[in-house]
């Protein structure tokens, strides 16, 4: 479904409390930088307003897709992760077939996604591939590269990032 969003209860909070600081914080500085540009005169050829006015629009959009993103997203308990089979919310360690190394992906939703830390989407390919997939079981995953091998050695609850 193109407008779901799968949020860890940690992920939520994040996000509400960015929400809660481009409301309160953000806003507050956005609306005192137009008030000082207006007191510059002629508003028609006036930098400074013409800044300000676009960063208030960006911050209001920021704000509404939060928003949004909070309304419609499905909430992960992460007490409640079943570490049988791979979903999100868990750690899952493999071993990669063909260079016979071991590698640890957590899987988070789309949102909290942090490839740099390891931490991958279930949306995305090697992500997918590990869903409802189990200890013992070898998969498959279509990557740039090529087709990448693993077997899934390990599964645990993901870390809080």
């Amino acid at each position: 479904m193109a407008n779901e969003f799968v949020l860890t209860k940690k992920g939520k909070q994040d996000l509400e409390a960015q929400l809660e600081y481009l409301k309160t914080v953000k806003r507050a500085e956005i609306s005192e930088q137009i008030k000082v540009a207006r007191s510059f005169g002629d508003l028609s050829e006036n930098a400074e307003y013409t800044e300000a006015r676009n960063e208030q629009s960006r911050i209001e959009g920021k704000i509404q897709s939060l928003e949004s993103t909070l309304r419609m997203a499905t909430i992960v308990d992460d007490d409640e992760v079943n570490l049988e089979k791979v979903s999100i919310g868990t750690k899952v360690r493999l071993l990669d077939q063909e260079f016979d190394e071991e590698e640890i992906y957590q899987i988070f939703g789309s949102m909290e996604a942090d490839v740099s830390n390891n931490i991958i989407s279930n949306e995305s390919p090697v992500g997918q591939a590990l869903l409802g997939h189990s200890v013992g079981d070898e998969i498959s995953v279509e990557v740039p590269g090529g087709t990448a091998h693993f077997t899934i050695l390990e599964i645990s609850k993901a870390d809080e990032h």
